[in-house]
């Protein structure tokens, strides 16, 4: 093997492990940000009994299998989702990693997937996606989209237009989501749609642009569509039962960021052969 192919693997081994450690982080923000807890005190503990958890017991996915699933001192299980979550986070650095390189984008994209992350996790626990989080999102959204326009032509003009560009992007998803909502809300007679919906899809926008929450969008209704009506044939809800959105926007909006352009080229290539 040759010392760059080491070299490459020992750096994303790193990046794994980081972001591993950064899904650690967020298991916390998902459990305690909507019981409005302190995310640093206490240090991670047990849900169960609140006993502080050894530092060797609180290694990044390998603790959980250390103590069989459960905690040491009551004995009680520890959900699965907690070493999954921080496998997961570590797949997606080193994904974004291999897509993005050593550029500055990356972590940024790192940041954009963990909040899609925890608001998809939250939304799932709770049917709420936290304002904080979203409005927080979409601030550094629009940042980001200022950065990329002052690095490709580095004047205060240039960084100012992409700022605007991303505040109207995230107006048109709010709107767009809005009337959706309320007509949904008109033909099924009951909310169809959630006001955190709304307020995510405004994220997206900064972060994707109006054409990357389209597409987006349209591969989280297909996404919901197939789970959800699979879900109802099988029996495993009923058709009152309300399903969060969240989750399937934020797996919409990763697949666009990953695999947007060719999503769209493929589309164009099988409708368009002959071109617009």
């Amino acid at each position: 093997m040759q010392l760059a192919s080491v070299d490459s693997i020992t750096l994303l081994l790193l990046i794994f492990v980081l972001g591993t450690a950064i899904g650690s982080f967020l298991n916390v923000v998902v459990y305690r940000l909507p019981e409005s807890l302190s995310l640093l005190y206490p240090p991670s503990c047990c849900p169960k009994c609140g006993v502080r958890l050894k530092l060797y017991d609180n290694v990044p996915v390998f603790g959980w299998f250390w103590l069989g699933g459960r905690c040491r001192n009551c004995k009680q299980p520890i959900a699965f989702r907690y070493p999954l979550v921080e496998f997961a986070t570590g797949g997606v650095f080193v994904l974004v990693f291999t897509r993005f390189g050593l550029t500055w984008q990356t972590p940024c994209y790192w940041i954009f997937l963990c909040w899609l992350l925890v608001l998809a996790l939250i939304d799932l626990d709770t049917m709420t996606l936290p304002n904080r989080l979203t409005a927080s999102g979409l601030i550094l959204g629009w940042g980001f989209q200022g950065s990329i326009s002052y690095l490709a032509t580095p004047t205060l003009l240039s960084g100012m237009s992409g700022v605007v560009a991303a505040f109207f992007s995230s107006i048109f998803g709010l709107w767009l989501f809005d009337l959706i909502g309320i007509a949904g809300s008109s033909v099924f007679g009951k909310t169809a749609m959630g006001g955190g919906d709304s307020k995510l899809a405004a994220m997206m926008a900064a972060w994707l642009g109006w054409p990357g929450l389209l597409l987006a969008t349209f591969l989280a209704a297909a996404m919901g569509s197939l789970i959800g009506g699979s879900a109802l044939v099988l029996g495993m809800i009923d058709r009152k039962q309300q399903i969060p959105f969240g989750p399937y926007l934020a797996l919409g909006a990763t697949l666009t960021l990953f695999y947007g352009q060719q999503l769209i080229d493929a589309y164009l290539s099988i409708f368009f052969p002959l071109g617009l």
